[in-house]
């Protein structure tokens, strides 16, 4: 059945109204509620917000680095210290190196540009400070609801936003309800701010329906593949910060890594692959794995003798917004805003989005709080982006607004003059530089490129996919349709296996996608939709835009922790 179909024969959905209605209960989306409640007892008004999470608790989908820039936090809560918040290890030490396939380069700390420097910033998990900051919203007044998906759009007949309806809950394999069928239910507000993360479901719907990104340059996507470990105590540097660029990808592909060194002997290890690479056999999990190999980083999972090995504690994996200032969408629409990584704030140079969704979440909400208590609704927001312009944030990433664009020409451009914009001008560029391919554009076929061979995972320091998955805790309803859908079910076996060698079956982190022979000899996709890690590669990558990730049942996906 259609959800046309089931709402006719089900329905109509219970409706509850709102001043306020935020979809996603990540840092910006929460940041976005605490200020409208602040906002509201600052100046004795009542309004009334609620924030919809599709992860099982707020959290639960969060994956970052991170290293957090305290300005947002500090903004949002200038007692955040004595408050609790967990930023608790300090950045004590940078390290960047430019990695071959046997040693490494060190570059000196007096010539990084500043925008590699981390004085003053904090190791964290950001799904802990994501979980910290619903407490807070809770403590003000904010309604949660944790394991409701926003799955569509609603919309007034002038044609602004109304609010947003959840997802039906119950619905088979075959797309029939099913004995534990439970409607949606539809949340107006006067105004919605939608606060997804990166390529958001329905933050892409709205892109599309207001043309807001008429103008702008096409948005660059990474993805960003992250591991937990615990480390031996004598390996282990409390506050250090290591970045590198180089081995294990080519000289034409845009990525590089972290490692940094949290508290409690715990060493947080990560890879970003940018979404634009050309080789369809290049698997980004894969370049991970082998990246750990490399004697510089495998020193730190070895240990002394004697001591216990290692630990991998959790995996996962999620696609970063990367195209900063120039590929930045009008955020404002009749009824709603974007905000955070939904819209595209992360500054892809200094490797920092958090407190850029945290400050957004502020500039939208003090926007709505105007707009609500002088008794306005579902118009245009425009004190949100005349605030943002006006904003340290609006400077901080005008300065890097041309790094996704000198890599485009190469790492070894990208490196030379990211130095000197940052560096030698200090941010004060006079030129700007555009890009006009998106990142699915890019890929090659595979007779113009090198197939890729990868070691086998020793699963002590390389692990393969599923077993990644199974400590990524993902789980999700099995008998429900699938969340990753094909416009055109061909195009898998007749375009992509024969042009591209299948990328679908590499790009993914999660072992979703597969080509299985079938009885004839033929091939076939298969789709594992219980491995799907909510990262949003598949939906960016796939060269013939044929993949459209909607929103499974709530409550379904990875439930990350520590991450």
């Amino acid at each position: 059945m259609t959800d046309e179909e089931i709402l006719a024969q089900h329905g109509p959905r219970e409706s509850m109204e709102y001043d306020v209605v935020v979809v996603g209960g990540g840092p910006a989306g929460l940041s976005t509620a605490i200020r409208l409640k602040q906002l509201a007892a600052e100046h004795g008004k009542e309004i009334s917000v609620v924030v919809l999470e599709k992860g099982s608790e707020p959290g639960a989908h969060i994956l970052s680095g991170a290293i957090m820039d305290p300005r947002g936090i500090t903004e949002l809560f200038p007692k955040w210290k004595e408050m609790g918040a967990p930023l608790n290890q300090p950045v004590t030490e940078d390290i960047f190196l430019f990695l071959g396939e046997k040693g490494a380069t060190r570059t000196p700390n007096f010539m990084l540009p500043p925008c590699f420097h981390n004085e003053g910033n904090y190791i964290v998990s950001l799904g802990n400070v994501t979980r910290w900051l619903a407490q807070q919203a809770e403590n003000l007044g904010v309604e949660i609801f944790p394991g409701f998906a926003a799955a569509q759009v609603l919309y007034n007949d002038d044609g602004s936003v109304k609010g947003v309806a959840t997802g039906n809950m119950g619905i088979g394999k075959d797309g029939e309800p099913t004995e534990n069928f439970q409607l949606g239910m539809e949340l107006h507000g006067k105004y919605t701010v939608f606060a997804e993360g990166s390529r958001g479901h329905l933050g892409r719907q709205l892109i599309a329906r207001y043309n807001l990104d008429a103008g702008k340059d096409p948005q660059a996507y990474g993805i960003g593949i992250k591991e937990l470990w615990e480390i031996d105590p004598a390996r282990h540097q409390p506050g250090l910060a290591l970045h590198s660029a180089g081995w294990p990808l080519d000289s034409a592909t845009y990525g590089g890594s972290f490692l940094y060194h949290a508290e409690n002997n715990q060493v947080i290890v990560g890879f970003v692959v940018g979404l634009d690479y050309q080789n369809p056999w290049l698997s980004p999990f894969e370049e991970f794995q082998r990246f750990k190999t490399h004697p510089n980083i495998r020193y730190y999972f070895e240990g002394e003798e004697g001591h216990k090995p290692a630990k991998r504690i959790s995996y996962g994996a999620r696609a970063i917004t990367a195209g900063g200032l120039l590929s930045l969408p009008k955020t404002v629409f009749p009824g709603g805003a974007l905000v955070g990584c939904e819209a595209g704030y992360l500054n892809a140079s200094r490797i920092k989005g958090s407190h850029a969704a945290i400050k957004t979440g502020m500039l939208a909400a003090e926007a709505a709080f105007e707009a609500v208590t002088a008794g306005r609704q579902h118009d245009e927001l425009t004190a949100y982006p005349e605030a943002f312009e006006k904003s340290w944030l609006h400077t901080e990433l005008n300065k890097a607004r041309n790094f996704k664009q000198w890599f485009k020409l190469g790492r070894a451009v990208g490196t030379v003059m990211t130095g000197v914009e940052q560096f030698v001008l200090r941010g004060h560029i006079p030129w700007t530089f555009h890009r006009s391919k998106p990142d699915h554009s890019a890929l090659k076929p595979k007779s113009e490129c090198k197939a890729i061979t990868y070691p086998r995972p020793d699963n002590k320091l390389t692990f393969d996919r599923l077993g990644s998955v199974f400590i990524s805790n993902t789980n999700h309803e099995e008998n429900q349709p699938a969340h990753l859908t094909l416009k055109d079910p061909s195009v898998p076996v007749n375009i992509n296996l024969p042009t591209f060698a299948g990328p679908e079956s590499r790009y993914c982190p999660a072992g979703v996608y597969e080509f299985v022979k079938k009885e004839d000899g033929g091939d076939r996709l298969q789709i594992n939709a219980q491995n799907c890690v909510h990262c949003k590669t598949c939906d960016i990558k796939d060269p013939t835009q044929n993949i459209v990730w909607v929103t499974p049942e709530g409550g379904g996906g990875p439930n990350y922790s520590g991450m």
